[in-house]
C-alpha cells in the first residue's frame, strides 16, 4: 500500500546515502524525497538531484512561508529540510517515500507521521571509522570535520529513540538487512 515514510538517519558519514540509493534501485514505487538546504553545492553535486539547494535567504523565505514538513539550522546559516510539495508530490504519484536526512529531521518527520512511517537510525561501527569515512570524503576543513564528529557524538545517544538501529560496520551486510527492514514495513 503507497503512501508509507521511510526514514534513514544517521551521522555523517555513516552510510546512510549510499544505503538509501541502493535501496532506491530495488524498488520502483520507492520515491527519493530531496532535502532542501542552505550550503553551497558541492562540486559532485547537482540541485534537484542531490539536494534543492535554496541558498540561505531562499531557505528562510520557504520557513516564513510555511512551506516545511520539518527543518532546523544544523549548523550556523546551514539550514537543511523536507519540503511540503517534495512531499505531496511523490505521495500523489501513489509512491512510498525514502527520506536521507540527519537524526533531528528524521525524528521529526517521524513524530509527525507515526505508523505511517519507520525511522532507522543507521549506526556506524564506532566513532573512530566515522572519522576516517569522513576524512576520506576530503570535503571538510578539520574544524568543520571536528563540528561534524562533536554532533555524531550527540546524536549518537538519541539513537534508541527510533524504530530500529542498523549497524553498518559492512556494507553487503548493511544492505541485506535495510532491504528486509524495507520490505517488512512495506507488506504490513
Amino acid at each position: 500500500m503507497p503512501g508509507k515514510l521511510i526514514i534513514f538517519s544517521a551521522p555523517s558519514g555513516a552510510g546512510k546515502t549510499t544505503i538509501v540509493h541502493h535501496i532506491l534501485n530495488k524498488d520502483d514505487n520507492i520515491g527519493f524525497s530531496i532535502s532542501a538546504c542552505s550550503r553551497e553545492r558541492r562540486a559532485n553535486e547537482v540541485d534537484g538531484v542531490d539536494y534543492h539547494f535554496l541558498g540561505v535567504e531562499g531557505f528562510k523565505e520557504k520557513v516564513d512561508n510555511n512551506e516545511f514538513v520539518e527543518w532546523e539550522e544544523v549548523y550556523p546559516d546551514q539550514f537543511y529540510g523536507t519540503l511540503k510539495d517534495e512531499l505531496n508530490g511523490l505521495l500523489n504519484q501513489g509512491k512510498n517515500v525514502i527520506f536521507d536526512v540527519d537524526v533531528v529531521g528524521g525524528l521529526n518527520i517521524k513524530q509527525h507521521y507515526g505508523d505511517q512511517a519507520i525511522a532507522v537510525f543507521v549506526m556506524p561501527p564506532s566513532l573512530a571509522h566515522l572519522r576516517q569515512r569522513l576524512e576520506h570524503r576530503s570535503t571538510e576543513s578539520q574544524e568543520a570535520l571536528q563540528r561534524r564528529l562533536d554532533k555524531a557524538q550527540q546524536e549518537l545517544k538519541v539513537s534508541d529513540q527510533f524504530d530500529v538501529i542498523l549497524l553498518n560496520d559492512d556494507l553487503e551486510s548493511a544492505f541485506a538487512k535495510a532491504e528486509l527492514i524495507v520490505s517488512d514495513f512495506l507488506s504490513v
